[in-house]
């Protein structure tokens, strides 16, 4: 069994920071990228930013220059930096991870496992 817990989030002002983390854990054989992704109401999940264990990052477009994400392959944790935050990052950001189980270290099936979610809401 894998668990993703994260951590963070809540309510903060446009221009505000915000930071989330995640941490990943139990039968874990390999990760190969962790990420966040967001859902706002009536519309799709969304990818914000994902780092491989080499350190390869990717982002979003609508949050380049704002979010830095950020990765520990030692203790398997992700965290997200948000600065400058706009009403339209409002959203519910979910933690992913890319990973090989222990179950599968054999065959190398790669699965996909996600966080509890957490609310992050930009308003004044």
């Amino acid at each position: 069994q894998v668990q993703l817990v994260q951590s963070g989030g809540g309510l903060v002002q446009p221009g505000g920071s915000l930071r989330l983390s995640c941490a990943a854990s139990g039968s874990i054989f390999r990760i190969y990228a962790m990420g966040w992704y967001r859902q706002a109401p009536g519309k799709q999940r969304e990818l914000v930013a994902t780092i491989s264990t080499g350190g390869t990052t990717n982002y979003a477009d609508s949050v380049k220059g704002r979010f830095t994400i950020s990765g520990d392959n030692a203790q398997n944790t992700v965290d997200l930096q948000m600065n400058s935050l706009k009403p339209e990052d409002t959203a519910v950001y979910y933690c992913n991870g890319d990973l090989v189980t222990t179950q599968e270290a054999r065959t190398g099936w790669r699965v996909e496992f996600w966080g509890q979610g957490t609310q992050v809401t930009v308003s004044s």
